[in-house]
C-alpha cells in the first residue's frame, strides 16, 4: 500500500508525474524490481479576492437609506461549487446567503443615527478543507438626501367666529423630498381636513368659538419611515373677550432641593369672560436659569430639573427663581394675564462628611506646649462647603496628650510626650456638619482616624562654650550689682529652656545667677581674692532632663587702693568694667638636645647675675658717700622733695663724678627744674597693685608719673 507522506504538497505546476522503483522478495527466492507511475493532475482551487483575503479584510461603505435586504457584499464574484460560507459572529443585523452575499437587514438602517460601523467574520471552506476566512468592515454613512422636518414644532392660528366650512384656516409646509401630509389627532370630530400634499388646512363646517389642537404628520411617500410631527392650535374667538382671571394671582413658595423633576408646584385656576377654559394657553417667562429649571404643563407649573441648593450656579442666584406665568386666550397677547412666580430652595443635609485621605502626621517628641502637630481636612458636599466642627473622642488627658480645634481641625500638643514610653498615638475625631438643613437639629456626623507618631529626639547634654573660664574683675562700691559675664550655652532642641545653678564656690554668697547672666555683689572687703565657681546647666523636662557643668575662675580685685595718710583729699582709683580672660594652654615636648643647651645658658646666665649683682652692690656704698657729702654743703637737702607736713619723697639724677686717682663714682643728684615741676604738679605718692610700682599722683588733676 503506497500512501501520501504526512505534509506533503503536491502541484502539477512544478511536478506533473512522479516514478516509483518498488522491490520485493520472498525467503529464499530472488528479488523483484517494479515500478509505480503516479501522475498529478490539475484541479479548481479556492481563490478569495485580495481585499478580502488581506488581514484587515475588505471595507464596504453603503448609505443608510439603502432599501431592506439590499445585497451589500458578495464574497466571492464567481463562487465555486461546493463552498460553504458561515458567519462566525452573529451580533450583527446583517445576513449572509448560502452564495456568500452580504444583505441589509429585514428592517433596514434607522437613518436618525450617525455613521455606524459593522464587522462580519466570515470562513469559506471547500470541500477539500481549504478555506480564506477573514473579516468585513460594512460602515453605514448617513442618507444624503434631505429628511423631512417642519420648521416650527409648534403653531398657533386664531380666526373669527362665524367662519364657513371649507374654508382655509392655516398651511403647513415640512422640509424634504415626496413630502405628504396627514391629520393624526383629534379623530373625532372631524372639524378640519389637510391637503395631503399642498399642507392647507380647511375646515369642514360652520365654526363658533372654540380651540381645537391639531397633531399634523409629514412623511416622505417613498420612505414612510421619514417622517416629522407638528402641533398646531387653532382658536376660534368671539368678537368681545376679556383677559382670564386667575388664582393665584401671585405664587410665592419655599420648596427643598431634594424635590423630583416632575412634581407639580402649583395649578392655575384661570377663567375666561365666555367660560372657554380649552382656549387658554400658558407661557413661562423669565431669565434662562428659571426656565430650564421649570415648565408648564397646562395650567401646572412643575419642576423640570433637579433643584440643587449645593451647585454654585444655584448659589450665585441666592437660592430664589423668578419667573412669571402669562396665560392667554387664543393666543392673544393683548388678552393676557399674568402670575409673578418666586421660589426659593432650602437646604437640605443630604452628605454626611468625609475623612481625609491621610491623616498621619509626625511630630518631634520635645515639642513644646500648643505645638501645631497638623490639620484634619475633613469635608462636606452640602452648602456651605466644608463647613463641619472638630471634636476629640475621649478628650485630652494624660493618655492623649492632643487637643483639637473645634473650627479649624488643628490638632496641638497639650501635654508631656515620651517616645520610650508610647511612640505613636491613635486619635478618634468626630466631624460634624453645621448649617446644612433648616432643621438645626439634623445634623450627621462620621468619625476619623488620625495617628500621630513621635519622633525619637537624641539625648544630649546642653553645651556651654567655653565650659573653663578665668576672669579678671575690679570690684564696684558695696552694695551694688556687678555683671561679670554671661555663659553662652545651647541644647539639642532649641525650644528647650535651660536653667542654670551654681553648686560650689560660692561660699559667702558674693555671686548670684540671674538667667545665664553671673552677678558679682560687692562688699567692703579690701584684699584681692579669687573665687573657683561650679555652675550646672539643666536642659530637658522630666525625666528627660539632663545637665553639664562649667567651671568659672573669677579674680576679684577691691574696689578702692590704699593711699597714703593726708590731710587734704582721699583718693581712688577708678572703677573698671569685668575684663573676661581665656587662657589657652599649649604643650610643647622638647628633644632632649634642647634641654642639654637650655640647662648650659642658664647656668651661665645665672653666673653673669651674680656678677651683676656684686657690682652694683659695690657701687651703692660709693654712691651713699656722695650723697651724704653733697648733703652736707647745703642748708636743706636738694635731693628731699617734702610734701604735705614734711613726707620727704626723694628724687635724684645719677651721674658718674670723678675721684681722687681718677676714679668715677655714681652720685644722685636733684634737679632744679625737676624739683620745681614736681613740686607743683604733685602732692601724693603710692603703689600700684597689680605691677607693684611706685607713682607720684596729683589730688588736683589726677595725673600720675612713674617712679
Amino acid at each position: 500500500q503506497v500512501t501520501l507522506r504526512a505534509g506533503a504538497e503536491l502541484d502539477a505546476h512544478q511536478v506533473n508525474q512522479y516514478t516509483l522503483i518498488l522491490r520485493a522478495a520472498c525467503p529464499g527466492e530472488d528479488e523483484v524490481e517494479g515500478r509505480l507511475f503516479v501522475r498529478v493532475t490539475t484541479e479548481q482551487v479556492l481563490r478569495c479576492d485580495t481585499p478580502f483575503a488581506s488581514t484587515e479584510g475588505d471595507v464596504v461603505q453603503v448609505l443608510a437609506d439603502v432599501a431592506p435586504r439590499t445585497p451589500l457584499y458578495a464574497v466571492l464574484p464567481q463562487p465555486l461549487g461546493g463552498l460553504m460560507f458561515r458567519l462566525r459572529n452573529h451580533n450583527t443585523p446583517l445576513t449572509l446567503t448560502r452564495r456568500g452575499l452580504v444583505l441589509a437587514p429585514d428592517s433596514g438602517f434607522d437613518p436618525s443615527k450617525d455613521t455606524q460601523t459593522f464587522r462580519l467574520e466570515i470562513e469559506v471552506m471547500d470541500r477539500h478543507g481549504h478555506n480564506c476566512s477573514r473579516a468585513v468592515r460594512v460602515e453605514v454613512l448617513p442618507s444624503r438626501r434631505p429628511r423631512v422636518t417642519f420648521p416650527e414644532p409648534h403653531r398657533a392660528v386664531t380666526v373669527t367666529g362665524g367662519i364657513g366650512p371649507w374654508e382655509v384656516i392655516t398651511q403647513v409646509h415640512a422640509r424634504g423630498d415626496n413630502v405628504r401630509y396627514a391629520i393624526l389627532a383629534p379623530v373625532a370630530p372631524v372639524l378640519f381636513t389637510i391637503d395631503e400634499v399642498t399642507g392647507e388646512i380647511r375646515s369642514t363646517r360652520r365654526l363658533e368659538v372654540i380651540c381645537a389642537q391639531l397633531l399634523i404628520r409629514a412623511y416622505n411617500s417613498l420612505h414612510p419611515d421619514d417622517h416629522a410631527t407638528t402641533m398646531v392650535n387653532v382658536t376660534v374667538q368671539g368678537t368681545d373677550r376679556q383677559a382670564p382671571r386667575c388664582v393665584p394671582a401671585i405664587f410665592v413658595s419655599q420648596v427643598p432641593e431634594t424635590v423630583s423633576p416632575g412634581s407639580t408646584l402649583v395649578t392655575l385656576r384661570c377663567t375666561d369672560s365666555t367660560s372657554t377654559d380649552g382656549c387658554l394657553h400658558y407661557a413661562l417667562e423669565g431669565p434662562p436659569s428659571s426656565r430650564s429649571h421649570f415648565c408648564m404643563e397646562g395650567p401646572q407649573l412643575k419642576v423640570n430639573t433637579t433643584l440643587d441648593y449645593d451647585s454654585e450656579a444655584v448659589a450665585a442666584l441666592g437660592f430664589q427663581f423668578t419667573a412669571t406665568i402669562v396665560v392667554t386666550v387664543g393666543g392673544q397677547p393683548l388678552q393676557s394675564t399674568r402670575v409673578p412666580v418666586l421660589v426659593t430652595v432650602t437646604p437640605v443635609n443630604e452628605f454626611r462628611p468625609a475623612c481625609p485621605n491621610s491623616a498621619t502626621f509626625t511630630v518631634p517628641e520635645t515639642a513644646a506646649f500648643s505645638s501645631v502637630v497638623g490639620r484634619v481636612a475633613g469635608t462636606d458636599r452640602d452648602y456651605p462647603r466644608d463647613s463641619l466642627e472638630y471634636s476629640l473622642e475621649g478628650g485630652s488627658g494624660p493618655a492623649q496628650p492632643f487637643s483639637i480645634d473645634r473650627r479649624t481641625g488643628e490638632i496641638r500638643v497639650v501635654g508631656a510626650l515620651d517616645s520610650q514610653q508610647q511612640k505613636s498615638y491613635r486619635l478618634v475625631v468626630r466631624l460634624t456638619d453645621t448649617h446644612n438643613d433648616l432643621d438645626l437639629r439634623k445634623r450627621q456626623s462620621r468619625l476619623c482616624d488620625v495617628s500621630v507618631r513621635l519622633q525619637a529626639v537624641p539625648e544630649q547634654l546642653p553645651v556651654c562654650i567655653p565650659e573653663v573660664q578665668e576672669l579678671r574683675i575690679t570690684a564696684g562700691f558695696p552694695g551694688s550689682r556687678q555683671p561679670v559675664t554671661r555663659l553662652v550655652c545651647h541644647s539639642s532642641a532649641d525650644s528647650t529652656l535651660l536653667t542654670y545653678t551654681i553648686v560650689g564656690g560660692n561660699e559667702d554668697g558674693r555671686f548670684r545667677l540671674e538667667g545665664n547672666t553671673l552677678v558679682y555683689l560687692p562688699n567692703d572687703r579690701a584684699e584681692p581674692r579669687t573665687f573657683v565657681l561650679l555652675v550646672e546647666v539643666w536642659g530637658g523636662s522630666g525625666a528627660r532632663r539632663r545637665s553639664s557643668m562649667v567651671a568659672l575662675v573669677v579674680h576679684v580685685t577691691p574696689w578702692s587702693t590704699p593711699v597714703p595718710p593726708s590731710t587734704t583729699t582721699q583718693h581712688t582709683t577708678l572703677q573698671k568694667e569685668p575684663l573676661v580672660v581665656t587662657q589657652t594652654e599649649a604643650v610643647w615636648h622638647p628633644p632632649a638636645w634642647f634641654v642639654a643647651v637650655l640647662t648650659i645658658s642658664g647656668a651661665l646666665l645665672l653666673a653673669t647675675l651674680g656678677c651683676m649683682a656684686r657690682n652694683l652692690l659695690c657701687g651703692e656704698q660709693d654712691w651713699g658717700f656722695m650723697a651724704a657729702f653733697c648733703s652736707s654743703h647745703s642748708n636743706r637737702a636738694p635731693g628731699k622733695l617734702f610734701l604735705g607736713k614734711g613726707s620727704p619723697v626723694s628724687v635724684w639724677q645719677r651721674r658718674w663724678v670723678p675721684c681722687q686717682g681718677g676714679r668715677k663714682i655714681p652720685v644722685a643728684l636733684s634737679s632744679p627744674s625737676c624739683l620745681s615741676s614736681t613740686q607743683g604738679q604733685f602732692d601724693g605718692r603710692a603703689q600700684d597693685p597689680r605691677t607693684g610700682r611706685d607713682y607720684l599722683f596729683s589730688s588736683v588733676t589726677g595725673a600720675r608719673r612713674w617712679i
